[in-house]
């Protein structure tokens, strides 16, 4: 099914300003954005008019002034992608959804750690380590997922306001929070952004997560416990790069007949 023309535009703009901010030495006006112009609404106008106001040199600031504009693009895209910057866009997380094309939907989650479909309605993706070099040794960096048979077994069921609660406190650092979720000012907002961002999947929706506290539980507390209280089966690399030890994580899984939505938090140091 073709998509709508306003999203066609969307997605074309959307690729384009992040191949910039890689620092790809593209021209202002090629035919993509062209057509993104023709076929957008206010956002790729008000984008486009922001870009020609960028100077490209030099090029390590235009890439760093792309940057800013791209995040504030993507913000402004949707109330979804709003709330997914909100969030997580501060902490090492990863939050990807792609489509449902099998039974076993292990296979649609192993497809989207290693980032080879794309979200079907063209929202954030947010995802620190896509242009890591790493990946060339470790195609899923920072993710080993275990093989299709054996990953349901390092899951566990959890229920739709535990799932809220789990992707709440990936707002949290892993060592030295300062001020973790349970006892933020803004905690109730917290939770909207978080209750947001599921709502995506719909009440149907079933959820699973690496967190070993569910094993008993399908609706632990996961604000009393917050990130530095929690325990998981690990699907990170064992792999060093780039100095970092990939030593903590946590995850949620969203399962829907059309889509999986995977979200990662992870303490590295």
């Amino acid at each position: 099914m073709p998509l709508p023309a306003d999203q066609t535009a969307l997605d074309l703009l959307d690729a384009y300003l992040e191949a910039l901010w890689d620092g790809t030495d593209l021209p202002l006006s090629p035919g993509p954005v062209r057509l993104a112009a023709e076929g957008g609404g206010e956002p790729v106008h008000w984008a486009l008019d922001q870009l020609r106001r960028i100077p490209r040199e030099p090029k390590d600031a235009f890439a760093r002034q792309v940057g800013g504009l791209l995040a504030e693009f993507r913000y402004r895209r949707c109330p979804w992608n709003a709330a997914a910057l909100r969030l997580l866009n501060d902490t090492y997380t990863f939050a990807a959804t792609g489509p449902r094309r099998y039974e076993d939907w292990a296979h649609d989650v192993r497809a989207v750690l290693h980032r080879s479909v794309p979200d079907p309605r063209g929202w954030v993706r947010l995802d620190w380590d896509r242009t890591n070099a790493a990946r060339h040794t470790v195609p899923a960096y920072p993710f080993d997922p275990p093989d299709t048979s054996e990953l349901p077994g390092r899951l566990y069921r959890l229920e739709a306001e535990a799932a809220v609660a789990a992707l709440a406190i990936m707002a949290e650092e892993w060592q030295s929070e300062p001020a973790p979720v349970r006892s933020r000012p803004d905690r109730d907002a917290v939770l909207a952004d978080a209750r947001t961002l599921l709502d995506r999947y719909g009440p149907t929706a079933r959820y699973w997560t690496n967190a070993t506290t569910a094993a008993s539980d399908p609706a632990p507390d996961f604000l009393a416990a917050g990130l530095q209280g929690t325990e998981s089966h690990g699907f990170l690399t064992s792999e060093y790069h780039n100095g970092l030890d990939l030593l903590e994580d946590l995850g949620l899984i969203a399962v829907t007949d059309d889509e999986v939505g995977v979200f990662w938090s992870f303490g590295a140091y």
